[in-house]
């Protein structure tokens, strides 16, 4: 269920920030209405107050909602919580995700999601697609459903998200993400929800992410679900901290402007991460923003250098370096030989020397 928690987690001594939208918490008593039963046991568990369901500006903690559809799931035998025009039993969705787990990739395992999912409910139905290295999540309606439709979309997607994260135990960052309705009161819980901004009115909801992650292998085994179907809200919705492709991304953006002088909080913004966690994550992966500049730097003037007659000066500049010196010194640093040296040798047709570990800070 769709629990909207800040991107960075406070410490767990502060209180609980109440961010989620009241609009939920009345969905899921209008799937109480549609049974002809009252919520009153389930939003007693949760603590929240009748009254305040009608109140449009009130918010709840993750806490609370997560206690509040557990109750309600179980009493009304529901874990799709009125969704659908059939029930989902207690332990559907668990079903699911032991049919998906023995999958080799991330790639198999949300294929087979999607696939599944068709088997237990046929109002929607869920697409993965890849189109020129984006990979696309997508949801269409097969019925109209109604007032539950926006309760339903982002949950059946955010807990799509939440469980492939926690199959490659990677956060899983979004490129893009798409709703076919007219953005609610409440669209800036959208931002928190899926950690990127939402585009209303689209033709279906979609969540758009790199292809790559696909290939990602599951780190999760039969006992590690076991333990996590227990409570499985919470894990299901965490924002996760570690992106296992992180300096893979890091490569790309710098590939892509070596030329630029690309810091830290440049380079943390495309990514949509602070600096402080750029850097954190890239120490936990044996890797630095230096060495990956130097990295894209030595490999976009070697490139240069065998492909091209651009004078040396050139060469340093489109490698994103102040000065020619400085270059030259970086380049013999790598290589063991000049920029000169090394595009004779190169169109003579010699081995260049493999470079050495980049373990020092080169002058720019």
């Amino acid at each position: 269920m769709p629990t909207a928690t800040a991107a960075h987690a406070a410490p767990t001594a502060r209180p609980p920030v109440a961010a989620t939208p009241m609009t939920f918490v009345r969905a899921i008593a209008h799937a109480y209405a549609q049974r002809g039963l009252d919520p009153a046991r389930a939003l007693a568990a949760a603590q929240i107050a009748p009254g305040s369901v009608k109140d449009p500006h009130a918010r709840i903690t993750a806490l609370q909602m997560e206690a509040l559809s557990a109750a309600a799931m179980r009493e009304l035998d529901d874990e799709a919580l009125g969704w659908f025009s059939r029930r989902l039993p207690w332990g559907s969705y668990g079903m699911l995700a032991r049919a998906s787990i023995s999958a080799p990739t991330l790639g198999l395992a949300l294929r087979r999601w999607c696939r599944h999912h068709a088997l237990l409910a046929d109002d929607i139905g869920l697409h993965l697609d890849t189109d020129g290295g984006i990979a696309t999540l997508s949801l269409s309606e097969h019925r109209d459903l109604g007032a539950l439709r926006e309760f339903c979309t982002v949950s059946v997607l955010r807990n799509a998200l939440g469980l492939s994260c926690w199959f490659i135990d990677s956060r899983l960052p979004l490129l893009d993400t798409a709703f076919p309705f007219a953005a609610p009161p409440h669209a800036a819980v959208y931002a928190l929800l899926f950690g990127a901004a939402p585009r209303f009115g689209a033709p279906r909801a979609a969540l758009r992410f790199d292809a790559r992650y696909l290939a990602l292998p599951l780190r999760r085994d039969e006992a590690a679900l076991q333990q996590m179907l227990q409570r499985a809200l919470p894990l299901t919705v965490r924002q996760y901290r570690r992106d296992r492709l992180l300096a893979q991304r890091v490569r790309q953006a710098l590939a892509q402007a070596p030329e630029q002088a690309c810091s830290a909080e440049s380079l943390a913004a495309q990514l949509h991460v602070s600096a402080r966690t750029l850097h954190r994550q890239l120490k936990e992966e044996g890797a630095s923003l230096q060495s990956l500049k130097d990295e894209a730097r030595q490999q976009r003037a070697r490139d240069l250098l065998h492909r091209t007659d651009r004078p040396i000066k050139q060469v340093a500049e489109a490698a994103g370096f102040a000065s020619e010196k400085s270059f030259m010194r970086a380049f013999r640093h790598w290589t063991g030989l000049s920029p000169t040296e090394y595009r004779r040798r190169q169109r003579a047709g010699a081995v260049a020397t493999p470079p050495p570990p980049l373990t020092g800070r080169s002058s720019a």
